[in-house]
């Protein structure tokens, strides 16, 4: 029996989320490359947060994220947008590494999710 995968908003390239086996997986990237780190953190959030919900999920099932760093000096700013996000008693799994440059060289951060369908 061939389960289904479900792809939200899918291009050639990518999808805002996939759904498969009650197991959602999104990505999101900065809305505004000129803002600074907590500011395109907090909008990639809202923006992550939405996807998640049209895909049948929500932040406080989140189960891994793994977020992208262009720069370490921006963890705390980071962290600080991300914990104003998450529920308190809801934080998934996580990886934070650096990396040379995402696909826009002014974005400072990228963030992979993985989480439970509701």
């Amino acid at each position: 029996m061939t389960q289904t995968i479900t792809r939200l908003n899918p291009s050639a390239r990518y999808a805002d989320a996939t759904c498969f086996a009650g197991i959602v997986q999104a990505v999101e990237v900065p809305a505004s490359a000129t803002d600074g780190i907590h500011e395109q953190t907090t909008s990639m959030l809202k923006a992550l947060e939405a996807t998640l919900e049209r895909a049948g999920a929500c932040k406080d099932r989140l189960l891994m994220a793994t977020i992208y760093l262009t720069d370490m000096a921006d963890y705390a700013g980071m962290n600080e947008a991300w914990e104003a996000w998450l529920p308190a008693g809801c934080a998934p799994a996580r990886a934070c590494v650096q990396v040379v440059r995402l696909a826009d060289p002014a974005w400072r951060v990228e963030i992979a999710v993985m989480a439970a369908a509701t």
